[in-house]
C-alpha cells in the first residue's frame, strides 16, 4: 500500500518530525509498525517495508531501549525492497514512550510503544480485576507521557459493574473510565472519540482482556484474531507480537501482547497516588513512614475508612521498587542492607561497629 503526504500525517508524522528528518541526507522517514526478533516491518510514503538496524547503531547502541519500537520513526536507506531489506540508521526523538523492566531480566528495558499519545489500560471486569495492578499501570501511563485511558472489557460478566466503576474512579484520579462489552457494541462508541488524524493509541492490559476484541470492533471489521474465553472465566491470549494498525483518516491504534508481568522501570507516582501525597504533607513529621508516629494524617484516614490500607501497602512497594529503579542488582542488594541498618548509619557504619565489638571481644 503506497501512502501520501496526507498518509504520512494520518500515521503520526508532524512537521517537528518531518523537519528532523532533513537533517539525514539520502535517507527516508518511516515508522516502525512491527517487530520480529532482529527485523523490523517499517511504513514509507512508498509503504511497508522489512528493514534492519545498521552494523554502526548496533554497534554504538548499547541500551537496548534506545533500538527501534514500534511506533518510532525511525531514517531508513530505501522505501522498498527490491533489492534487499533496508536499513534502519537512525531513531528519531520520542514524544512519549511506555517502558518496562524486561520479563526475565535483571535490568534490561523493554519498549512496549513509542510515540503514543494515549494508553487505553485495559482490564476485564471478571478474574482480571486487580486495582493493585491497575495502579502500577497507571504509574507508568502517566510516567509515560501519554494520557492513560481506563477501559473496563467484559462487562457481560460482571454483576456489580457500578461498585467496580466506582472502586476504579476512586483511585484512578484525572482519567477517563469506560465500559465495554465482549458480546456486543456497548462502550465501543465512546472509545472512537480518542481516535482522529496522526493520533496513536497503545492497548495495554494483561492476556485475554479483550484488546484484539475491541479494536476490530473499532475498525469495523476482524482484522486481529480472537479467542474465546476459558472456562476458568480468563481470555485466551492471541496476540503474539506489538503491531500497529492503521485507521483511515483516524490515526492509529498500537496493539500489545498480554502483559503477565509489569516490573516498574519508571513510574510517576505523584499523580496515580495524589491523595496519599497529598495527606503525607499534613503528617507532624517531614519524614513519616505512616505507621505507628503520633499525627499521621494517613493513619488517620485509614482509621475513618476514607483510605484503605491496601493502597497505602501499594503505594510503599511501587515506592520501594521506584527507588531502584537504573540500578543493577549488586546496587539494589547494597541499597537494602543500608536499608535495613540505616538506624545504624547505613551498611559501612554496621560492619564498622561489628568491627569493633569483635576487637573488643578479642581483648
Amino acid at each position: 500500500m503506497k501512502l501520501n503526504q496526507n498518509d504520512m500525517k494520518n500515521l503520526g508524522l508532524t512537521e517537528q518530525l518531518f523537519q528532523e528528518s532533513k537533517l539525514y541526507s539520502n535517507l527516508f522517514i518511516g515508522r516502525v509498525s512491527s517487530q520480529s526478533k532482529n527485523l523490523y516491518k517499517v511504513m514509507t510514503e512508498s509503504g511497508e517495508i522489512t528493514a534492519q538496524v545498521s552494523g554502526k547503531f548496533h554497534f554504538h547502541t548499547q541500551d537496548f531501549s534506545h533500538f527501534p519500537a514500534v511506533g518510532d520513526f525511525v531514517m531508513v536507506d530505501r522505501t522498498d525492497n527490491t533489492k534487499g531489506n533496508g536499513v534502519i540508521h537512525h531513531v528519531l526523538p520520542r514524544k512519549s514512550v511506555f517502558a518496562r523492566k524486561a520479563a526475565g531480566s535483571k535490568d534490561d528495558v523493554q519498549v512496549v510503544a513509542a510515540n503514543i499519545d494515549t494508553v487505553f489500560i485495559c482490564m476485564a471486569l471478571n478474574n482480571d480485576y486487580n486495582l493493585r495492578r491497575l495502579e502500577r499501570y497507571l504509574s507508568i501511563a502517566w510516567d509515560s507521557g501519554a494520557m492513560p485511558v481506563v477501559v473496563l472489557t467484559k462487562s457481560d460478566l460482571c454483576n456489580d459493574i457500578e461498585s467496580k466503576v466506582y472502586e476504579i474512579s476512586s483511585i484512578a484520579f484525572g482519567v477517563d473510565v469506560h465500559v465495554t462489552s465482549s458480546t456486543s457494541e456497548e462502550g465501543v462508541e465512546s472509545l472512537k472519540k480518542y481516535l482522529g488524524n496522526g493520533q496513536t493509541v497503545a492497548f495495554i492490559g494483561s492476556s485475554g482482556v479483550g484488546k484484539s476484541t475491541l479494536i476490530n470492533r473499532l475498525l469495523g471489521r476482524n482484522l486481529l484474531d480472537t479467542g474465546e474465553t476459558r472456562k476458568d472465566d480468563k481470555g485466551r491470549h492471541t496476540t503474539t507480537r506489538r503491531e500497529l494498525i492503521i485507521f483511515p483518516d483516524s490515526g492509529v491504534v498500537i496493539d500489545t501482547p498480554g502483559m503477565r508481568e509489569l516490573r516498574i522501570m519508571h513510574a510517576d507516582l505523584s499523580k496515580t497516588f495524589v491523595d496519599i501525597e497529598e495527606l503525607a504533607a499534613e503528617c507532624k513529621f517531614n519524614d513519616c513512614t505512616h505507621t505507628n508516629e503520633s499525627d499521621c494524617a494517613v493513619q488517620r484516614e485509614i482509621q475513618a475508612g476514607t483510605l484503605s490500607a491496601d493502597r497505602l501497602e501499594s503505594y510503599r512497594k511501587l515506592l520501594k521498587e521506584k527507588k531502584y529503579e537504573g540500578l543493577n542488582s549488586k546496587m539494589i542488594e547494597r541499597e537494602k542492607l543500608n536499608a535495613m541498618f540505616k538506624e545504624m548509619g547505613g551498611m559501612k557504619s554496621a560492619k564498622k561497629f561489628l568491627n569493633n565489638q569483635k576487637r573488643k571481644k578479642r581483648r
